[in-house]
């Protein structure tokens, strides 16, 4: 049976349920730490470096990033859920992010207000039509001169490489997450079934996301308008083997506003 997507999927889905199906990846400071390496080896960031972290989900990056000494974080994401959750961990930790909730095709901010612009965890080919093209324009606008944009997804002949149709894991003794895919041409569509042993079903939601080749990416940000543009493939950040769905086997593209 074909798996049918509400086209609108992305815009509740990251929420409270995210945070534990996802805790794998999300939720782990080792895997945190070792993105934020890779973005402080790719791009020239200083201590006062203005840092747009967009989709930024509940700001893992951008905490850590401010607990290095990076005191110039901004966290953008459409879930209110996740920016309440990174205000939340802000105060607790006592570092200083702000948090904005918004859309990334348009985020509000003036132009030329950022040195460095990050998309990381895989937070492109939610929104069916121009919406990617839209969100690395809305990037390039918001670029000073001479600053640089990271966009981080994974890589798609790696996925169909290691497509598995079925995938489940427990996210403790208590909670398991089923996932059945299908792949349709450069789309993979998915449903997602969270299950608790008191609760039942927590969650029944079908999702799609584009897979993006390392041509197309490094296309789509020079269509935009950014120059010196590479993709590194081959980023694994998970040490042991296993189903990770979208966050492993991930291409970082790099480009800069001349």
């Amino acid at each position: 049976m074909s798996i049918t997507v509400n086209p609108d999927w992305w815009k509740t889905l990251f929420d409270e349920v995210y945070l534990m199906t996802d805790a794998r990846s999300v939720c782990n400071e080792d895997i945190t730490r070792l993105e934020v390496d890779v973005i402080c080896e790719l791009l020239p960031i200083r201590s006062q470096s203005k840092i747009l972290d967009l989709c930024g989900g509940h700001g893992r990056h951008s905490l850590e990033l401010c607990a290095r000494g990076f005191s110039c974080c901004t966290l953008l994401d459409y879930s209110q859920v996740l920016i309440d959750y990174a205000k939340a961990r802000a105060a607790e930790c006592n570092l200083s992010i702000e948090a904005v909730q918004s859309d990334a095709r348009s985020t509000g901010f003036p132009d030329e207000s950022f040195d460095h612009v990050l998309i990381m965890g895989n937070s492109l080919g939610y929104i069916k039509g121009p919406a990617d093209s839209q969100i690395m324009s809305e990037a390039f606008r918001l670029l000073r001169p001479g600053g640089w944009f990271l966009v981080d997804v994974t890589d798609k002949s790696a996925i169909k490489r290691d497509f598995n149709p079925e995938a489940w894991h427990e996210i403790n003794d208590d909670t398991v997450v089923c996932r059945k895919r299908e792949i349709k041409g450069d789309t993979i569509h998915a449903r997602e079934m969270v299950l608790n042993k008191q609760k039942g079903l927590i969650r029944d939601q079908t999702y799609a996301i584009r897979l993006y080749g390392s041509q197309t990416l490094a296309s789509l940000l020079e269509a935009a308008g950014f120059q010196q543009v590479t993709v590194r493939t081959g980023f694994s950040p998970h040490a042991s083997k296993g189903n990770y769905g979208f966050m492993n086997n991930r291409m970082l593209a790099t480009g800069r506003k001349m």
